[in-house]
């Protein structure tokens, strides 16, 4: 396209890039300390998942991070020449190959400008500044791979059978490729309506169905991730009650099974008969829709073929059975129809009608998008101020090799190859915003932490488009622009205008200005010459990514907790306390002393909650998305809002509630959502799903239909202050302590163990049976009941103690246990559980009499164990999915799960 003016402002000799990172006088790896070391992943039956040795890094890379771009990253067979064995080799075929195709396509039409993107884009990868999405990885400069560099797609299906079979057959190569597809039902007509010979059609509903069985064949048949997958149907379609329902209702019937007795645990024998499972499900809600709910007016569903009203219903009423079956399965969640085509740079060519399974893609249909990310926390120096100039020369480089990669790529079907060349989507985006807010001292839940979202939010997007528009100087707009000049003109500038809230904001005053800059320039640019991508931005989960780049939190989240755990080199496993937390700490003013001890006592509690010295007006900064500090889900819903004006597309987030929660609070969260400007939600209430432990249901309880419910059990915190008694002990030639916390009256509420050849396996099973046992009597379990339980078993090391008391023990834990009902247990109870001393069964008692011993510990009486306050707030996701490859429970990162075991996903990034 010709220029309409003369932008005399901009700089017209060069696409922008300049050396910011690297040195011209020294190779970006030679600034890195390489080291070799072995990548091995185990699952959790310890069975080697993969293997690799000898493999070559920096030294600054975790064991995790190695660990995972060894298995998923490095190509060639194992054991063969072929095999990569260097970071080096991954990061070289992937930026030579974007080198070279650049220097084709005309993007780096200067020798030295490839030089200067080629150096800076090996720092900013071998750094962990920013990554690429997987299939970049996988594909990229691999001899006879097919050069796939897009992990999210949306589809489109007609109202026909023909296009309902190529729907089934497109998502299945989608699907078989490891990525994911979204698709919008709406075109399809409802089971309300007539066929064209007179007979009565089935509903999308019902070819949702065929759908779902092709994606659960597909994740079994050869892959070890699960189909990702989104299904849309707008709100005013005849079938929208039974699209609503339809998941819930299975969900219903799984239950029923269980309870039966079948197998319905994840990946049960009977889970096949359960439908629906395979996808995300989202009404598409206009704001007329909206309006109605909020005025309590009714709302019409229209036929697919007439437009004819089918039937009527209140708009409130429908809502609230959007938010009810949400409540009860977590489906389906709500895309926002107009919000989202307000910001629809093709309006004129189509509305955005679909979104990829995490929802942050949304475009046209039959679309794709790569994806890539920043790590926000390697742009904060050492002294705590964001590195601007950084950030806006690592979005030119990433913002130009995505472009690079739209136009060699394979897609999966000629129509997105169409779409996908001539609209140029992007989908740049961050990771470690939680850790970053932390690091700096700032509550995610804060207007603080929001404007500091927001405007690196605004300076990424408007950068992207700036050099966007350098890009479509010298190589043309994107081909969709001369029929879209006046969408595109007109988002950009809502874009630009949205800059003027952030002035009463407290923004660091650089970042404001540069992103005012930028905006400025991508408006000048899209005014004279046009853009070269019809979308630059989104926020992914980051899954795989993000544990690549060592990310403590995933796209848009806060930390899932404080506590972590941390991979060693020879296979096994430590906790450590998340890093930015004494950083923040730091930051809050706190002294060295002080912090160590809040530390020690994070890393044994799990929480900040009670830590010594930390003041109450500094928790919701260390506040998590679990634990016993969580964010509200407000807080969740106000930062999604706080960047969504500056985002091309969506955001992939997930808002958890508490249990408690109920259908109208829900319901109100999806008003609160629209009201902000949010495009899209979803929401997920604890222990909503059945993949929770559930007790065994006997007849008896089944036909004492009026028995009282029994009480959530509630947990009591040891005081922060508290005596504690350790004794050391020796069984066999094991030699240990065990160190006993008192509750103020004097009974044990927690137990440390530690044995000799610490690191070894008997040592790590020792710490996690006295975490879980401490727990057990934090939360009402009587001391007594574990007497019981572990006295007399037997396994080695066994046989002589040097406890005069116990003389013989059978295994640690029957001397631990006994020794522990010595101390803690009054005489008649001991004696009934059958625990003597040795000078006990050394004295003869006459029949019938019965020895009297005062019930007391340490000068205290012994009460029977109270149950403590619960909070309700669960400290980790047990309803998340079991990585198919390693066996780790998975974690929740934006609208999907990914592992941190291995790195593998269950969405498409």
């Amino acid at each position: 396209m010709a220029l309409t003016s003369n932008p005399t402002s901009l700089n017209l000799t060069q696409m922008g890039i300049k050396r910011h990172h690297s040195s011209a006088d020294l190779h970006p790896y030679a600034e890195v300390e390489w080291i070799r070391r072995d990548a091995r992943i185990v699952g959790v039956d310890g069975r080697v998942i993969f293997e690799q040795a000898d493999v070559e890094f920096p030294k600054v890379w975790s064991q995790n991070a190695v660990n995972i771009v060894a298995q998923k990253y490095f190509r060639g067979g194992l054991g063969t020449s072929e095999r990569e064995s260097s970071l080096r080799q991954v990061i070289d075929r992937v930026v030579d190959t974007l080198v070279s195709w650049g220097t084709v396509s005309g993007h780096l039409a200067e020798p030295a400008e490839a030089v200067v993107f080629g150096d800076e884009l090996r720092w900013l990868l071998v750094n962990q500044y920013v990554a690429f999405n997987s299939p970049v990885w996988f594909n990229l400069g691999v001899s006879g791979a097919v050069p796939q560099s897009s992990a999210c797609f949306i589809l489109s299906v007609e109202d026909t059978m023909e296009s309902i079979l190529d729907w089934y057959g497109e998502e299945g190569r989608i699907f078989k490729g490891g990525s994911g597809a979204g698709i919008n039902l709406s075109r399809i007509r409802s089971r309300h309506e007539t066929m064209r010979g007179g007979g009565t059609p089935s509903g999308p509903v019902s070819f949702m169905r065929g759908a779902d069985a092709s994606a659960g064949t597909i994740k079994s048949g050869g892959k070890t991730r699960r189909a990702a997958k989104m299904v849309v149907l707008d709100v005013d379609h005849p079938d929208v009650e039974e699209f609503i329902w339809c998941k819930a209702a299975e969900e219903r019937k799984a239950r029923a099974l269980r309870d039966a007795g079948f197998d319905m645990d994840l990946d049960g024998a009977d889970t096949h008969s359960i439908q629906y499972q395979n996808a995300n499900n989202s009404v598409r809600l206009s704001d007329e829709f909206m309006a109605a709910v909020v005025d309590d007016q009714p709302w019409s569903l229209t036929a697919r073929t007439t437009g004819e009203v089918v039937e009527t219903v209140q708009a409130r009423d429908l809502l609230g059975q959007i938010a009810q079956a949400a409540w009860g399965c977590a489906d389906p969640g709500v895309q926002f129809q107009t919000t989202i085509n307000r910001w629809n740079t093709a309006a004129v060519t189509s509305p955005i009608n679909a979104s990829n399974p995490c929802s942050e893609y949304l475009h046209i249909d039959d679309s794709a998008c790569n994806l890539a990310s920043l790590n926000l926390l390697a742009f904060v120096g050492d002294d705590n101020v964001f590195d601007v100039e950084g950030f806006k020369v690592a979005v030119q480089v990433m913002i130009m090799a995505q472009d690079i990669l739209v136009d060699p790529s394979h897609y999966p079907t000629q129509k997105i190859g169409h779409n996908t060349r001539r609209f140029r989507q992007l989908g740049l985006g961050y990771a470690n915003l939680g850790a970053m807010l932390l690091a700096l001292g700032l509550a995610y839940d804060s207007d603080e932490g929001r404007a500091l979202a927001a405007g690196v939010t605004a300076l990424m997007t408007g950068v992207a488009y700036e050099i966007s528009g350098r890009m479509a100087l010298r190589l043309g707009p994107f081909e969709g622009f001369e029929e879209n000049q006046e969408p595109t003109r007109r988002v950009l500038k809502m874009h630009r205008d949205a800059l003027n809230r952030l002035e009463a904001e407290p923004v660091p005053s650089e970042i404001v200005k540069a992103a005012q800059v930028a905006w400025d320039e991508a408006v000048e640019w899209v005014d004279t010459v046009g853009v070269r991508n019809s979308q630059a931005t989104v926020l992914a989960p980051t899954g795989t990514i993000s544990f690549m780049m060592d990310c403590d939190t995933t796209g848009i989240e806060p930390d899932l907790g404080l506590v972590k755990t941390k991979k060693l080199v020879g296979g096994g496993t430590m906790p450590i306390i998340n890093h930015t937390v004494a950083r923040a700490l730091r930051k809050l003013g706190y002294s060295a002393i002080e912090i160590d001890e809040i530390k020690t006592y994070v890393q044994v509690q799990g929480s900040v909650v009670g830590a010594p010295h930390l003041h109450s007006a500094h928790l919701p900064v260390f506040a998590c998305s679990m634990g016993d500090n969580v964010i509200s889900p407000s807080g969740h819903v106000k930062m999604m809002a706080a960047v969504q004006p500056w985002l091309s597309g969506g955001i992939s987030k997930t808002v958890n509630v508490p249990e408690h929660t109920t259908a109208a609070e829900i319901q109100q969260l999806f008003v609160d959502a629209w009201q902000m400007g949010v495009k899209a939600l979803a929401v997920y209430r604890d222990n909503c799903k059945l993949g929770q432990p559930l007790s065994v249901v006997t007849s008896s309880d089944i036909s004492s239909q009026n028995s009282a419910a029994l009480p959530a059990p509630q947990r009591r915190r040891l005081p922060r202050s508290r005596v504690s008694r350790t004794f050391e002990f020796r069984v066999a030639d094991c030699k240990g302590f065990a160190t006993v916390g008192e509750y103020s009256d004097g009974r044990p509420g927690e137990i440390f163990i530690r044995v000799s050849k610490q690191g070894s396996t008997l040592a790590g099973v020792m710490d996690a049976f006295a975490m879980a046992v401490s727990h057990g009597l934090q939360y009402g379990v009587p001391f007594r009941a574990y007497v019981d339980a572990f006295t007399g078993m037997r396994f080695e090391p066994a046989g002589i103690t040097d406890d005069p008391d116990i003389r013989l023990a059978s295994s640690l834990i029957d001397y631990l246990f006994r020794r522990l009902a010595v101390d803690y247990l009054d005489s008649d109870e001991r004696f009934g559980l059958g625990v003597y001393t040795t000078d006990e069964r050394a004295q003869p008692t006459l029949p019938g009499v019965v020895e009297q011993v005062p019930i007391t510990v340490a000068g205290h009486v012994v009460h029977p164990d109270p149950p403590s306050p619960f909070t309700g707030k669960p400290s980790q996701d047990i309803h998340a999915p079991v990585c198919f490859d390693c066996g780790v429970l998975m974690v929740r990162v934006g609208s999907c799960h990914a592992c941190s075991s291995c790195g593998a996903t269950s969405g498409c990034s």
